[in-house]
């Protein structure tokens, strides 16, 4: 569930896999890099959500 929440808003999703001060920082950046670049940096964000959600996961060995 949480890697399509990262699709779309990945600093949400970077947030809910407990990550919540690093989805604080992230969210400002996501923001003005979708509107400078028109999407085209947006399939970055989406890396680093799966990389932080896929961490957590392995973390909790789940």
């Amino acid at each position: 569930m949480n890697y399509l929440l990262a699709l779309l808003l990945p600093p949400l999703s970077i947030m809910i896999a407990g990550r919540f001060w690093l989805g604080l920082l992230v969210a400002p950046i996501w923001v003005l890099a979708l509107i400078f670049s028109g999407g085209l940096t947006h399939p970055m964000f989406i890396l680093l959500a799966w990389l932080i959600i896929h961490q957590s996961n392995v973390s909790r060995g789940s």
